[in-house]
């Protein structure tokens, strides 16, 4: 009898209070959700945030992705430029083509945009170089590299500071959402291949929001038995910070929706299980699956 009482007492799940959206994201969504509901529709240049039922939410209320070549046939409308930021020529054809713009780039990224910017054209006069730090394609690595006409070096890794000349100046900056361990790796390579008297400039750009999570999330992860972790599965952000929880919780499980959720994960009635997810996970959608998995 005791059994079956404890079978019909649904689980404690505890969500963190730290996941989700990003400040640059809130901002985004925020300013897209006010321009729907005064216009009706809005053209996102690009996915607003790399998760398929957010968009999909979006979408439902007005929202249509577009991709360049399909801002190239647009006669009309309002376009969206995302928290990701974009380079300057997608700035020139919206002039071009006389369209409305909503500008929601993340401040954060805006200003790494300018600083890098005023880098390349300081190391033009030198002969130098800019590295990168970034996933090579990502939207906000695009939108940064268009600041140096695309002559930015990008490092994926640090075996990748064998692209850089040794013998002439180099700036290196980050993507705003990469890890501070790789990047100080990158740094130090970069430091010990330039040759003697080479100038060498560090500029840790990775924002602190973003990479302070790693910790908080792997102390949440040790405090519950089972942890499932919520994010899109284009989303690197997400990918990484999964790890992290993986790392100091081998019973860690990555899903992107509700309908993922697995009950052999809680078939043993764990005392805590966690949700938790990345910088482009809503609210909502952590509070979804720490339902489905209550009601398993």
């Amino acid at each position: 009898m005791e059994n079956n009482n404890k079978n019909n007492i649904s689980l404690k799940v505890d969500i963190d209070d730290q996941s989700g959206f990003c400040f640059g994201v809130v901002r985004a969504i925020n300013k897209a959700e006010n321009e729907i509901e005064a216009t009706g529709c809005i053209y996102s240049l690009g996915d607003i945030v790399h998760n398929d039922l957010e968009v999909e939410r979006l979408s439902k209320k007005g929202m249509r992705t577009i991709n360049h070549s399909d801002m190239e046939q647009m006669e009309e409308g309002t376009v969206f430029f995302r928290a990701h930021g974009e380079p300057p020529e997608s700035y020139l054809q919206i002039k071009k083509k006389g369209l409305k713009l909503i500008d929601a780039t993340c401040p954060v990224v805006l200003k790494l945009q300018k600083r890098v910017k005023a880098a390349w054209e300081e190391m033009k006069a030198k002969e130098g170089q800019i590295a990168i730090y970034g996933k090579i394609g990502h939207a906000e690595v695009k939108g940064l590299s268009g600041q140096t006409n695309y002559e930015a070096i990008v490092l994926e890794k640090e075996e990748d500071v064998r692209l850089i000349d040794p013998a002439r100046p180099v700036v290196l900056f980050s993507q705003t959402t990469k890890s501070p361990e790789v990047f100080k790796n990158i740094a130090e390579a970069l430091k010990r291949r330039a040759l003697n008297n080479v100038e060498v400039r560090i500029h840790d750009t990775i924002c602190r929001q973003v990479s302070n999570r790693v910790p908080h999330l792997q102390e949440f992860a040790k405090q519950h038995e089972v942890v499932v972790f919520v994010g899109g599965a284009k989303s690197s952000n997400a990918r990484a910070l999964y790890q992290a929880c993986l790392a100091v919780n081998s019973q860690t499980h990555f899903i992107s929706s509700p309908d993922d959720v697995q009950p052999l994960w809680v078939a043993n009635r764990p005392q805590s299980t966690g949700v938790c997810g990345a910088t482009s996970t809503p609210a909502w959608l952590m509070e979804a699956v720490a339902e489905a998995i209550r009601t398993l």
